[in-house]
């Protein structure tokens, strides 16, 4: 029912149209300029009518279609997919259909369509001239086009780009917004994701690695913390039971490098689950071996200068 009421208003303007169209009919000859003014308003009425059903018409099959991929499920791949080449290609054909509606309308009108003709006739010239004027805009609908179809980025996708990690919130024509963390939006124009790399942390699926680094003093002993990374692992609600490593991955003078390697499901929860295990692991070596963290040793030797009698 919510569906069929979008269609109410362009079906009144149709029918309106209609209505002016054959009301006309009735007037005498000598009202030959009101019939003229009449059918011009019902021609552009019939227009807006039958344009404004077709982009009623696109928008409900997509929705209609879009209904059967959640975009909230885990493994939300294909659906991210599906919703990214729609929404642009949706506002592709939309941007098409009124661009068809006003120049339907224009010609109209013995004015514009003669004043056509002649703009026809120096087409050559006015499209070198809006070609150079335009080219960034174009380049950039181009890439819009090129990102629906390529996919290098999709709608939800994790981003890492200029130095900020986010979402894909909205996917245009001529820019992309990315939601920050911290609800900041970063509004990136579609060229950026064809010129210039960055991190597409959910390129082929959501499931991701987590990394924590912990520096400690050579004499902590690594099986214990080994051991006390798969208790707190185990008993976590965000791991997804698939990766659990501890390694020691460099040393230095004065400390060790340990990196505990940990994997759920998405992003988000790879991050929740990344900073519990840092804090958990901090605790236990505070309360199990508080010497271990990293320190500076001084060895101090005493010299005694001892005479030799003479």
């Amino acid at each position: 029912m919510k569906y069929l009421k979008r269609f109410i208003t362009p079906l009144l303007i149709f029918i309106v149209a209609i209505f002016l169209r054959e009301i006309v009919t009735f007037f005498s000859s000598e009202t030959v300029q009101l019939v003229f003014i009449i059918k011009k308003i019902s021609s552009i009425l019939a227009i807006v009518g039958f344009t404004w059903l077709l982009i009623i018409s696109l928008k409900s099959a997509k929705r209609r279609y879009l209904l059967n991929y959640d975009l909230n499920r885990e493994d939300n791949l294909k659906a991210r997919k599906l919703y990214t080449q729609f929404n642009v290609l949706e506002r592709i054909v939309t941007f098409v259909i009124i661009i068809l509606a006003i120049g339907v309308s224009l010609m109209l009108f013995d004015g514009v369509r003669k004043f056509g003709v002649s703009l026809f006739a120096s087409a050559g010239i006015a499209g070198i001239i809006v070609g150079l004027a335009a080219q960034k805009v174009l380049g950039t609908i181009l890439a819009g086009l090129q990102i629906a179809i390529s996919q290098p980025i999709r709608l939800d996708d994790v981003l890492v780009v200029e130095g900020e990690w986010g979402w894909v919130e909205e996917i245009t024509l001529t820019f992309v917004v990315v939601r920050i963390w911290d609800k900041r939006r970063l509004v990136l124009p579609t060229t950026y994701f064809i010129e210039k790399p960055f991190q597409n942390w959910t390129r082929s699926t959501s499931e991701i690695l987590g990394t924590v680094f912990i520096y400690t003093d050579y004499n902590l002993p690594f099986d214990a913390l080994r051991q006390e990374l798969t208790r707190i692992l185990e008993g976590h609600y965000l791991w997804d039971k698939k990766v659990n490593v501890l390694q020691v991955t460099d040393s230095k003078e004065n400390y060790v490098e340990i990196r505990a390697l940990m994997s759920a499901e998405n992003s988000p929860k790879a991050w929740d689950l990344r900073v519990d295990v840092r804090e958990q692991l901090i605790t236990f070596i505070q309360k199990n071996y508080p010497d271990s963290f990293p320190k500076t040793r001084i060895k101090l030797q005493d010299h005694i200068n001892t005479k030799t009698p003479e």
